[in-house]
């Protein structure tokens, strides 16, 4: 389990985690006990060590306060991206082992919506796709050719539904491996669980896998502890990648995911106080 190290911080989520070059590397949004949002970066050999790895705030590069973040090798241009928020941001380093190499922040989507949040890139061979939210029950995408990445401008909804709870926030998409086959998550809530779908583009249609809250992709229904049980909630993370480009793509038969969850009993105060933790799920 991760948690936060500074005492001055409530909380550590948002987790997008990468493995290269013998390492996990973890970007993770932050919060203070005054609501204040930024975020850290870790890297550690192994999952033993995870809890103690040193947390860099990620304010003291130039990239600055990159919350909700996702991190990917785009080899077209043999650079580092991180994608984050508030407003569709992006930075690139060539070395994810050096946190000053981030690069100061630019624009990812322009024309953006008000109240869009938690973006995530993939792409197939020849294009790539910008997925977000805006807490509104609806899933929207842009795309763009692969040459013509990181310059996103136009974009769609992909999918809607009549209540903002059965699809919220925390979409993420994956490539699977030896299939013609994508994987889309979805966080809903009540408490948080992840929807899921699949398609054999990103382009779509998806059609649904696991996408209830009773047969979630993952969630407190299928969820198992091995000592106390400590969170209700499975939310915003990442699974880990079988690779590390823009492909995103997963194993199907060694799933794990990086998540964030909370003590059941803190549900006093907002969101923003709640003390959300990482916790790792690996699929038997």
């Amino acid at each position: 389990m991760i948690s936060p190290i500074d005492d001055n911080l409530v909380s550590v989520k948002d987790p997008s985690i990468v493995k290269y070059d013998g390492k996990y590397h973890v970007f993770a949004s932050v919060v203070d006990k005054d609501g204040k949002y930024s975020s850290v970066y870790l890297n550690f050999s192994d999952w033993a060590d995870a809890g103690k790895a040193t947390q860099l705030s990620m304010k003291q590069t130039k990239a600055g306060s990159t919350v909700a973040p996702q991190v990917f090798y785009f080899k077209p241009h043999n650079k580092w991206y991180l994608i984050y928020q508030w407003g569709a941001r992006y930075s690139t380093n060539t070395d994810i082992n050096d946190p000053s190499g981030w690069s100061a922040p630019k624009t990812l989507l322009s024309n953006e919506p008000d109240g869009a949040l938690d973006y995530w890139v993939i792409c197939d061979d020849d294009n790539c796709y910008l997925f977000f939210s805006r807490d509104d029950g609806k899933l929207y995408r842009s795309k763009v050719s692969i040459d013509n990445f990181p310059n996103f401008t136009n974009y769609e909804v992909v999918m809607s539904e009549d209540s903002v709870g059965k699809l919220f926030e925390a979409s993420n998409v994956y490539k699977v491996a030896g299939k013609d086959q994508y994987l889309l998550l979805v966080e809903a809530y009540g408490p948080r669980y992840f929807r899921s779908w699949t398609a054999n583009s990103l382009d779509g249609p998806w059609t649904p896998l696991a996408d209830t809250q009773s047969n979630p992709f993952a969630g407190e229904a299928n969820v198992s502890f091995s000592g106390e049980k400590w969170t209700k909630d499975i939310s915003h993370g990442e699974m880990i990648r079988a690779g590390y480009d823009q492909t995103l793509t997963i194993d199907p038969c060694h799933l794990q995911y990086l998540y964030q969850g909370r003590d059941p009993d803190s549900d006093s105060g907002g969101y923003d106080a709640r003390p959300y933790q990482l916790g790792l799920l690996t699929a038997k």
